[in-house]
């Protein structure tokens, strides 16, 4: 089997279809793994992923020749977050929002495991999206789980609100997916979006 090399993969899919595994590219976009970040995989990252056995030790063989490409180079020098205070911390208000698709285990015993990956990979799709448009930063994904912050790290006025909107943006984008017929729902007894915010 050829490794995607420097010259051969621009992008995190072109890396999966040089392996014969193109059905994993929604997921490692909507977890930012690209090919910068492809060497510091581990299989526990992988199998968070919800990568199967095979696919990961075939993924692994093939990180361990990979070649990281070179970032390109861009005329417009890049934006850079301003640097914090050298002479300590700084006190910001922050809004943590945590993001949950209410029913899933039950989903999982329904679906088998690559349609629920393709299930979670839509409903972390729409979530990212929703958050970044609120100026909201997804922290971590865990299963199907978000943890989101609002004032970090780019601070906002009205953090508390801004994570209340997207909140309520993303309850009301769980039945667009369910009309997308990829298996989630709203209503009652059903698939639901819980969200909680807290702010410090």
């Amino acid at each position: 089997m050829t490794v995607a090399r420097r010259d051969d993969a621009t992008h995190i899919g072109d890396w999966l279809r040089e392996l014969a595994l193109p059905e994993y590219e929604a997921i490692f976009r909507a977890n930012a793994v690209d090919l910068q970040a492809l060497p510091e995989l581990t299989e526990t990252d992988l199998e968070k992923l919800g990568v199967l056995l095979g696919h990961r030790k075939r993924m692994l063989r093939a990180i361990a020749g990979f070649e990281v490409p070179s970032p390109p180079i861009s005329s417009h020098p890049a934006q850079v977050e301003p640097a914090l205070p050298q002479q300590g911390a700084q006190r910001r208000q922050l809004t943590v929002m945590f993001c949950d698709l209410v029913g899933s285990t039950s989903l999982s015993a329904r679906l088998d495991p690559e349609d629920l990956r393709d299930v979670i990979a839509s409903y972390h799709g729409t979530v990212t999206a929703i958050v970044d448009s609120y100026g909201g930063f997804v922290a971590r994904y865990v299963g199907d789980r978000l943890l989101v912050y609002f004032g970090y790290p780019r601070a906002h006025e009205g953090a508390a609100e801004r994570a209340l909107r997207a909140a309520l943006a993303v309850t009301d984008a769980v039945p667009l997916l369910e009309a997308a017929g990829n298996g989630c729902k709203s209503g009652s007894g059903s698939r639901r979006v819980w969200s909680s915010s807290a702010t410090w």
